[in-house]
């Protein structure tokens, strides 16, 4: 039965200091178990994940705390990178043996050790982690005129209805084949640069912006020339410019897993004049692929045909990418961008992710390398390997699915404790500069629009229901009453708040492609993003909100309190997910507060806040400490 009283990871009692440490830090343990159990021994038993090596050292019997003995050690973490997993082994007089782990008291099974990050402590980019990002999709975000697509790779086609719906049934070939565009540009971006300096942004993702037959771009096809349907490399740079002007920086996407059947490297169709892979073994690109046998059967991704997959190991790639002194990660980054987001970078091998690393300090030393990583990216294990994106030379940050996928579960109707134990355990694991620069998002152009996951009651069984479906009037009013709840939670929790283009604006639809519509140009719900402005604007204004302690003041059913502190600065964020009101004390050893929502003033009575909650409501309460 588990103890928090003998061992608890999180608590400074118990283990100090709290969470992932720097190489070489001094580590200090405490296990206090109940005198009348008789230990008169204790020895920290801990496994090094990379090495292999196992540690064994004795906790010294140090005091007796009432009722409990305290044993009592330092360990000095290993000088390089590693992830240790431990538990303690407790011994009587007797000889007698018992297994303190995770679960608690172990007599039999396999043991659940606690882990321990021990990571090299690098310089990481505040910019991001501070900052306010905005996704784009940039096919559908602004369009200027109708682009014709006359002569470029793939057999697209434009609508000419930007309020259309994109195509989502196959074709006669039974295939969706994302060949119809809408004509989004960079300079449509730059043309709204203004109003996204309104909303608050601070930093643009753009999804892939260079030559590809498909709307998403996923498929590169030239790798160092912007999509013409998009614009030029001058376009971009003009873009940069003066979204810099504005404070805002540029992320691209980086998808070098694999590339595009249709592109001028592997070149299935002959679109482009050069030799690609598909067609000679002489191709200078033939060993960026594996053949099995050429030139019909070829590793790619997922197995999709369509996404050839590249060997990332073969020197020619990886000079084209990164090595060379104009690859393409340093290419772009000269030309305007401030940083990276790695596609699948589960694909992707450890020492690649590095070298990127290493040439974009090289390059821009202000750049930041962000990765598309779906779980906690310190446990991570991709064929069959224990990954190292966070471990100090690899990724500054990652995005961070399991906070939407916790943040929906509460929102809907869970219990705040899961919400925040999906989040402690990644604050546990990760660096400290890791987990202020994690990706918070509420969706992405690969899961559904968040206001029709909130508001919606299920998700209708076919996809031609889901092409059709809208919220009813009494289903859009609770997903936005929620909504704004999760902007609340999003934009005062520790990571950089993410929106994706149109959430603010109240968009709908599920899955790609529902997901992906053209932005609603003046048909936006104006008070929605009238919200999402204000709250990047308390972002900006309150440094405690970008870099702050996480404090966990209440987590319980529907209530879900945290604050921020920073320097006497203190932000408390109060939501009652429920759909009835809630009354509780609010313990408050602190002057009086103003929630920045409303103006509304709280002073505290013997040293607590009374509140009345409405359904589906939140406050954001402002003090400063003496």
């Amino acid at each position: 039965m588990r103890d928090p009283f003998v061992f608890d990871s999180r608590s400074e009692f118990c283990k100090k200091p709290y969470g992932a440490v720097p190489c070489g830090s001094d580590v200090v343990f405490h296990v206090r178990p109940l005198t009348r159990d008789g230990y008169s021994r204790c020895v920290l038993v801990a496994r090094r994940e990379f090495s292999g090596e196992e540690i064994q050292m004795e906790l010294l019997p140090e005091a007796v705390d009432g009722e409990r003995t305290r044993f009592t050690g330092v360990l000095t973490a290993p000088s390089e990178p590693e992830l240790l997993w431990y538990h303690f082994r407790l011994i009587r007089s007797d000889g007698s043996t018992a297994l303190l782990d995770q679960s608690g008291w172990q007599e039999t099974g396999e043991i659940q050790s606690w882990q321990l990050t021990v990571y090299e402590k690098t310089a990481t980019p505040l910019w991001f982690g501070g900052g306010v990002v905005y996704q784009i999709f940039p096919d559908r975000f602004c369009r200027l005129s109708l682009p014709d697509p006359t002569g470029l790779v793939g057999n697209r086609w434009v609508h000419e209805n930007w309020n259309d719906q994109p195509v989502w049934a196959p074709d006669p070939d039974g295939e969706v084949r994302n060949r119809d565009f809408f004509g989004g540009s960079l300079n449509g971006i730059t043309a709204k640069l203004d109003d996204l300096a309104a909303l608050g942004v601070t930093v643009l993702y753009l999804n892939p912006i260079f030559e590809s037959a498909s709307n998403h771009r996923y498929n590169t096809a030239d790798y160092l020339h912007i999509d013409p349907m998009l614009g030029t490399e001058e376009d971009f740079r003009r873009l940069c410019r003066e979204a810099k002007e504005r404070g805002i920086r540029m992320i691209l996407d980086g998808v070098f897993n694999h590339t595009g059947s249709q592109s001028r490297y592997f070149n299935a169709d002959g679109f482009y004049p050069g030799v690609g892979a598909a067609q000679s073994t002489d191709s200078p690109y033939f060993n960026w692929f594996s053949f099995h046998p050429w030139p019909t059967d070829y590793d790619a991704w997922w197995g999709i045909m369509t996404l050839p997959a590249v060997q990332e190991n073969e020197p020619d790639y990886r000079d084209f990418i990164i090595r060379g002194q104009d690859s393409v990660v340093r290419h772009w980054l000269r030309a305007g961008a401030s940083g990276w987001r790695l596609d699948v970078a589960d694909e992707l091998p450890d020492d690649f992710i590095a070298e990127i690393r290493t040439a974009m300090e090289e390059t821009a030393p202000d750049s930041f390398l962000l990765g598309e990583v779906w779980e906690d990216a310190t446990t991570k294990v991709a064929y069959s390997q224990r990954r190292r994106y966070l471990l100090g030379h690899e990724l500054h940050g990652v995005m961070n699915y399991p906070f939407r996928t916790a943040l929906i579960a509460y929102l809907r109707g869970g219990n705040a404790d899961d919400f925040r134990e999906t989040l402690e355990a990644l604050r546990e694991n990760y660096p400290p500069e890791a987990f202020l620069s994690m990706m918070n998002f509420l969706g992405t152009h690969d899961t559904p629009r968040i206001l029709t996951v909130l508001g919606a009651d299920n998700v209708p069984d076919s996809k031609a229901d889901r092409a059709a479906y809208r919220l009813s009037p009494t289903q859009r009013q609770i997903g936005l009453e929620r909504l704004r709840l999760a902007a609340l939670i999003l934009f005062t929790f520790p990571g950089a708040p993410t929106v994706y283009y149109g959430d603010e604006a109240a968009m709908e639809g599920w899955e790609d492609p529902f997901n992906r519509a053209g932005y609603p140009w003046e048909q936006e719900d104006t008070d929605l993003k009238a919200h999402f402005a204000e709250l990047a604007r308390f972002r900006r204004s309150f440094p405690a909100l970008q870099a702050g302690v996480l404090h966990w003041i209440w987590t319980s059913g529907p209530l879900l309190i945290f604050a921020r502190e920073l320097d006497g600065q203190l932000l408390t964020t109060v939501v009652n997910a429920a759909d009835v009101s809630q009354a509780l004390s609010l313990p408050w050893p602190a002057p009086p507060a103003r929630d920045l929502l409303t103006g509304q003033c709280f002073t505290p009575v013997d040293n607590a806040i009374p509140l009345t909650l409405p359904p589906r409501s939140g406050l954001l309460l402002q003090t400063d400490l003496p």
